[in-house]
């Protein structure tokens, strides 16, 4: 490498939108932008590898991530699905750990809340939810329910008077070690139907489970989580999840979300494969001077373009109600695709530096291994969106 690092602002398109796209926003949100994109270089960027090394969470980060207000940028800021979209982009491209737990917390269990809960619940549960004083997490997946959890949840609820009696596991659940809620799904015994019910962590019979050795996302605390006979209040029923129906109306919105994390997984790659090309040295020249590194670093831009122009659509088709399930997941499945490209590319670029996670490269690469399969596998999302064009399943 070069002497001096080099400064990642002072090339070129240095925020990798190539095509402008950030234009689209107002001037209010790309002021907002800028003001996140700050916060991350100050607080996120300079720990995040760290971190991802120790498997640790930097809980200290929460108060800080409170006061510069994330949490549900649409329905209560009243800014438009395209910043918040990018927004989320932005974070993961600082830290994909750190926009999963945003994104478990503010799309996942949050988005369960607004979406599902009553106006009374919602005033009960919001505020907290909303300042970051209560962490939460989304319980779905199940150890043997991964892609069949719509008609294969395996944990059960049964009415008991004013309470519910739950029972079950769930796996892969992110923020859970240190989470104060989790919203559950389960099946209720008496209809059948999938239901969900917000559950205090503290209440016995709830155990949760730090999952261990994991090669992606490292810092998100994901848990395996036990329910035995665990009692939870009529009142913590969310009063409009009464079937799967209700659940995908949270998923379709996540699926989005992580799609735009597909795209900042991209820009980071792009931003670590250029900065390298431009300082590392071989044969007397920087690699950037090489034609086929060129090649490299404009297929690793070409796939975050064309990305982040259909999450762009899709975002605008969000804002007027338009968007549809299989455009959620064509666009989970595509961004994906190419976002495992990308980090491929990117790796190779740096050889054997691309290896470890000095150069940060390596964590990058393995992150997007998570991301190309939550919120749905590449191979399911693909046949959402085949049976849409098709008008049959293929399935099952």
């Amino acid at each position: 490498m070069s002497a001096a690092a080099t400064d990642i602002n002072s090339l070129p398109y240095a925020d990798g939108d190539f095509f402008s796209f950030e234009q689209l926003l107002s001037s209010k949100e790309q002021d907002r932008l800028a003001e996140v994109r700050s916060f991350l270089a100050r607080e996120v960027k300079p720990i995040a590898v760290d971190c991802w090394n120790r498997a640790e969470f930097p809980l200290d980060l929460i108060p800080k991530l409170a006061e510069l207000d994330l949490v549900s940028p649409v329905r209560r800021q009243g800014h438009s699905n395209l910043f918040a979209g990018i927004v989320h982009a932005e974070v993961t491209r600082a830290d994909t750990s750190i926009a999963t737990f945003m994104g478990v917390h503010d799309g996942l269990f949050t988005g369960s809340i607004e979406a599902l809960a009553s106006p009374e619940q919602q005033d009960a549960w919001l505020p907290d939810i909303y300042s970051l004083r209560k962490i939460g997490a989304f319980g779905l997946t199940e150890p043997l329910g991964g892609s069949d959890v719509a008609g294969g949840t395996r944990t059960m609820a049964r009415r008991d008077g004013d309470r519910w009696i739950l029972n079950g596991a769930k796996r892969w659940i992110g923020n859970a070690t240190f989470s104060d809620w989790v919203v559950v799904y389960a099946r209720d015994v008496a209809d059948n139907q999938v239901k969900a019910f917000l559950v205090d962590t503290g209440l016995p019979g709830f155990s949760a489970t730090k999952i261990e050795n994991k090669i992606s996302l490292r810092t998100v605390q994901n848990a395996d989580i036990t329910l035995e006979n665990v009692a939870v209040p009529d009142f913590f029923k969310l009063a409009n999840a009464n079937s799967f129906r209700d659940t995908n109306k949270v998923l379709k919105v996540t699926r989005l979300a992580v799609a735009w994390q597909a795209v900042g997984q991209q820009l980071a790659a792009f931003d670590v494969a250029r900065r390298y090309a431009v300082e590392r040295h071989q044969f007397g020249r920087p690699l950037a001077s090489f034609q086929l590194v060129q090649s490299q670093l404009v297929q690793i831009l070409g796939n975050a373009v064309s990305s982040m122009g259909m999450m762009v659509r899709l975002s605008q088709l969000e804002d007027a109600g338009r968007a549809k399930d299989e455009q959620s997941a064509l666009a989970k499945a595509f961004t994906t695709a190419r976002m495992r490209e990308s980090v491929a590319i990117g790796r190779s670029l740096l050889g054997g530096n691309g290896i470890v996670t000095d150069f940060e490269m390596a964590k990058i690469f393995a992150d997007a291994e998570a991301i190309y399969s939550y919120e749905g596998t590449h191979e399911v999302n693909t046949l959402v969106a085949g049976r849409a064009i098709t008008g049959v399943s293929a399935i099952v």
